[in-house]
């Protein structure tokens, strides 16, 4: 049986980081926000995996997200909404 090596604390990084700014991809302000926050609070829940096989499971199951979220990025571009949601206008 083969040991699973857990990721590393750059790789763990690095997927954070591609998950926020591929949430940033969207135009719209309510999917942009669950997006990142379904994000951070994944991390948050995963943060404190110490077995590696566990946390290699997690690391994968992100990668399996963001390929999702990059794939919802391309979708909802092509049909991105006409107005701003109330959340983004600025007062005048």
């Amino acid at each position: 049986m083969a040991a699973v090596a857990a990721p590393t604390r750059a790789e763990v990084l690095s997927l954070f980081r591609s998950l926020l700014r591929t949430a940033k991809q969207f135009s719209d302000y309510n999917i942009r926000e669950y997006t990142r926050r379904r994000a951070a609070d994944a991390f948050r829940d995963n943060r404190a995996l110490a077995d590696p096989p566990a946390a290699a499971a997690a690391f994968a199951e992100g990668k399996k997200q963001l390929e999702v979220a990059r794939r919802q990025a391309v979708v909802y571009s092509l049909y991105a909404p006409k107005a701003k949601s109330v959340m983004e206008l600025k007062v005048q």
